[in-house]
């Protein structure tokens, strides 16, 4: 048996989590920028302009490549996502969960959504 506590610990102990000036510098390179957040929330918190959404509970079928339901940037287990979610935790969780797949690029944002907001405002 574990905790949420130790689950999240042990997630995070195998990210390299970004800061938001160093993800928008691997955006800038190619990596895609995942908001994980449901809708109402990201009504309430604001977006980031012309990130990918997929909400979490859709994550691992739309961005495994051998998934059917997968989507065209799951192009193979090579692409770098950085999932955000508002503060970063449900985020290191799927990132954890999308390792599990192979998809051994997959992160989160440090800070999630708030990170980002503190750094470059308000969209």
């Amino acid at each position: 048996m574990t905790t949420i506590d130790a689950l999240l610990t042990a997630a995070r102990a195998r990210l390299d989590r970004p800061d938001p000036q160093r993800a928008a510098a691997l955006v800038a390179d190619g990596a895609i920028l995942v908001d994980t957040r449901p809708g109402w929330q990201r009504a309430e918190e604001g977006e980031i302009p012309g990130v990918l959404v997929i909400e979490r509970n859709h994550l691992e079928w739309r961005l495994d490549p051998s998934s059917d339901a997968r989507i065209p940037e799951a192009v193979d287990h090579d692409v770098t996502w950085i999932l955000f979610c508002s503060e970063g935790y449900s985020s290191s969780l799927a990132a954890a969960s999308l390792q599990d797949l192979g998809l051994h690029n997959a992160t989160d944002l440090d800070g999630g959504y708030q990170a980002w907001k503190k750094e470059f405002g308000p969209a």
